[in-house]
């Protein structure tokens, strides 16, 4: 059959849906650690520290730390929100076809990137990179 070598099992899917359902759950925690940090910090630097020393590198490194902690944040936000479209491929029998020439994904980038839309090719087209 042509093509069945880049078909998914049902063990496979199984597997990658086990895989997305733990990535699932680790970035939900580390979103939800991150915001609640940063809300401590945030609620303790507008708090009464009149008698607490106050150094500009302080607040500058504060500043940073704050803007660091909002990237990560998104970056497992989006992460988060390409998990959950996968999963939600999956349950629409869509999961490992490229959403773009609608082949199936080679099995060896769903195991590097479980939750990828696009097949090589696809990826390499969207970001304008020449083939080799």
């Amino acid at each position: 059959m042509p093509g069945s070598k880049n078909k998914l099992s049902t063990k496979e899917l199984h597997e990658c849906r086990a895989f997305l359902m733990h990535r699932r759950a680790v970035l939900v925690g580390d979103v939800t650690n991150m915001n609640t940090t940063m809300s401590k910090t945030v609620s303790a630097a507008s708090g009464d520290l009149s008698t607490v020393p106050y150094h500009m590198a302080d607040v500058g490194t504060d500043n940073f730390e704050h803007e660091f902690t909002l990237g990560l944040i998104e970056n497992e936000e989006e992460e988060l929100r390409e998990v959950d479209a996968a999963l939600d491929r999956m349950d629409k029998g869509k999961f490992g076809l490229c959403e773009a020439c609608k082949k199936p994904i080679p099995k060896s980038r769903l195991k590097i990137i479980p939750y990828t839309r696009l097949c090589i090719e696809c990826k390499k087209g969207e970001e304008n990179i020449p083939s080799q």
